[in-house]
């Protein structure tokens, strides 16, 4: 079963690079500004970055791995 190889083309606006990109921002600013505890907005900053790492990196990119697979 084939599916498109457009991985943003499939998701809803919600679940795109900006929206992401800026709610992790948001978060980690949001965590400064509000609290002003680096020991705090670090953590909190750091799992900003991993989830951009897992959902702007890696998820496309098997995403796109399997599609090519699916020619095979």
């Amino acid at each position: 079963m084939a599916h498109p190889t457009d991985f943003w083309g499939v998701k809803a606006w919600w679940c795109q690079p900006w929206s992401i990109v800026l709610t992790g921002i948001t978060v980690a600013l949001g965590s400064w500004v509000l609290l002003h505890r680096w020991w705090l907005t670090a953590p909190l900053a750091l799992a900003v970055l991993l989830w951009w790492w897992l959902f702007l990196v890696l998820v496309p990119a098997q995403y796109q791995a399997d599609a090519g697979a699916d020619c095979d």
